[in-house]
């Protein structure tokens, strides 16, 4: 495709020489070459070529929609109205009619990109880059750029988004980053440590990837973030050396920095030997004197074995709900690439289309660091669906109303064979062939395909109308079934509604036409009934381009 960058360029370039025909004073061409110095000079920061895709240039005549493959449904907990989503196609497609439906609204955002290792890992218009194609970096950027606009617009205010990475792109994607989502937003680099042996073909043993991890806010992150549970090498500090019948506990230091102090929090303290203590200097008492007498009499102050150091507070054990994630994540802790390849192997088979899968314990530890229990979850580059399973275990594990929305192509069949059959066994229980996996979990899928819709389509507004049901769908988490909820397209329809209203006793809401002329009877049944005008404003941008709407 093109070069866009380099278009551009030549142009601005082309546009310069016309001016130096027309000007032949010295200090106009002075200025000239001035701008055209600085137009060919190298700038500071992420430079590249621009490429343009060929889903760009699709939707330059043609609008984005959602078709649901109703066959592909999976109803794994019929007395719940909500659904997941798998979307098959272009990821940035799917995007697109995200943003119409889900912009400021995820939760968190997990991705595995491609690594663009140059070893066939990343095609660009349907064609593998590969470690000789000198614009291999720029396509990767290209491919990247437009997708992470867009996901830092889906994320709520208080989201986060994690992306895997290795080597091969870490520098390049994290000044990317920086400038599509703000330094100031950078939350860390988590490395993960994705091998449990060896590696010994290379000159040093490759044993990790990263996840760069972004946030909307960062105070509202740390303050809401949720701990991870406590292993027992990080409890072997907690001990009974007086038979606590407390339990086990470890002290504490008592000092805090002293920059917000208060003055009941400079005092003197007596331990049982008759030493007094005062805090450092630049350091105060972390708690009030007349909490530390209170806690003294509760027996929860530590002077030491020999009961002369200074103060330390009892924390007990059983008395800690986790400890806060560092940036260094184990295998042992959050699984390897093995095991991820096994938990694949023994869902959909040995013989899959998807080499690169990601350990489900990998991801339930950025979800539970990340999401409330009622938190939407998106995955666009979701690969054999490891984020779904994720998700649904989870979800069992804690009681909690988690639902994902999974975006992946269907290249080499890897959607339909590999996504979509891992989370029918996870849902159902049952294998391909027949067989159990599981009990199976409690969940609904829907599998939307992208389509597209022509924009010099006579038919415009009927053809972006007939789609309107998938968006609505996507966008409430629901499934339309013409009982807990309804549509309503036209007059005649609604008509239809108010006659049968009696039949409706399980109706959860009503989505309206905005077209649809009501009678004041039917206004009047409205107002009881959780109604919703349905917007042409889905497509509204479109149909307005089309003279479809004024």
């Amino acid at each position: 495709m093109a070069n866009l960058s380099q278009i551009k360029r030549e142009n601005m370039l082309a546009f310069l020489e016309a001016l130096k025909e027309q000007h032949d004073d010295d200090e106009s061409l002075m200025a000239i070459n001035q701008i055209e110095s600085e137009l060919t000079a190298k700038k500071y920061g992420l430079v590249w070529e621009e490429h343009e895709e060929e889903v760009d240039v699709k939707m330059q005549t043609h609008i984005p929609v959602f078709t649901e493959v109703k066959e592909k449904v999976i109803v794994g907990d019929s007395d719940s109205d909500k659904c997941n989503f798998l979307l098959e196609g272009d990821n940035l497609h799917s995007l697109k009619l995200l943003e119409k439906t889900h912009k400021g609204k995820i939760d968190v955002i997990y991705i595995d990109p491609p690594y663009n290792r140059g070893n066939n890992d990343f095609r660009y218009d349907d064609i593998c880059i590969d470690k000789m194609d000198t614009f291999k970096h720029s396509k990767w950027l290209s491919f990247m750029v437009e997708r992470m606009r867009i996901a830092w617009k889906l994320l709520s205010n208080t989201g986060a988004i994690f992306i895997s990475i290795d080597d091969y792109e870490m520098a390049t994607l994290r000044i990317l980053c920086d400038e599509v989502f703000g330094e100031i937003n950078f939350l860390c680099n988590v490395v993960w440590q994705k091998r449990y042996s060896r590696e010994n073909r290379e000159a040093i043993g490759d044993a990790h990837e990263y996840i760069i991890v972004y946030v909307k806010d960062k105070q509202y992150f740390k303050t809401h973030r949720h701990l991870i549970e406590m292993n027992e090498k990080q409890a072997k500090v907690y001990k009974n050396p007086n038979n606590d019948p407390k339990g086990r506990w470890r002290p504490v230091p008592m000092t805090a920095q002293a920059g917000h102090a208060t003055k009941d929090q400079f005092y003197p303290i007596t331990d049982p030997k008759g030493n007094i203590h005062y805090p450092p200097e630049g350091r105060c008492w972390g708690i009030s004197q007349k909490t530390y007498e209170e806690m003294l009499i509760q027996g929860r102050i530590y002077f030491g074995k020999n009961n002369n150091s200074q103060p330390n507070l009892i924390r007990y054990l059983s008395e800690v709900e986790g400890v806060a994630p560092w940036t260094w994540w184990n295998n042992e802790e959050v699984g390897h690439t093995d095991e991820a390849k096994k938990e694949l192997y023994s869902i959909v088979g040995k013989k899959n289309n998807f080499e690169t899968p990601k350990p489900v314990r990998l991801i339930n530890r950025i979800l539970k660091i990340a999401t409330e229990k009622d938190g939407i979850v998106l995955d666009f580059f979701a690969g054999s669906g490891t984020t779904g399973q994720a998700v649904l275990e989870l979800n069992q594990e804690d009681g909690g109303n988690r639902h994902f929305i999974l975006c992946t192509n269907n290249e080499n069949n890897i959607c339909e064979e590999v996504t979509y059959q891992r989370l029918k066994t996870v849902i159902t229980g049952k294998r391909k062939d027949g067989s159990t996996y599981s009990d199976g979990l409690p969940a609904n899928l829907k599998y939307y395909k992208t389509d597209f819709v022509a924009k010099d389509s006579e038919e415009i507004y009927d053809d972006l109308l007939e789609h309107i049901e998938e968006m609505i769908q996507l966008q409430y988490g629901i499934k339309i079934d013409r009982q807990r909820y309804v549509i309503i397209m036209d007059d005649d329809e609604m008509d239809a509604f108010e006659r049968n209203f009696a039949q409706y006793d399980k109706l959860q809401a009503l989505f309206i036409n905005q077209d649809v002329l009501l009678s004041s009877s039917q206004e009047k049944l409205l107002n009881n009934l959780n109604t919703y005008i349905m917007p042409d404003c889905y497509f509204d941008f479109e149909l307005r381009e089309a003279g479809e709407l004024w």
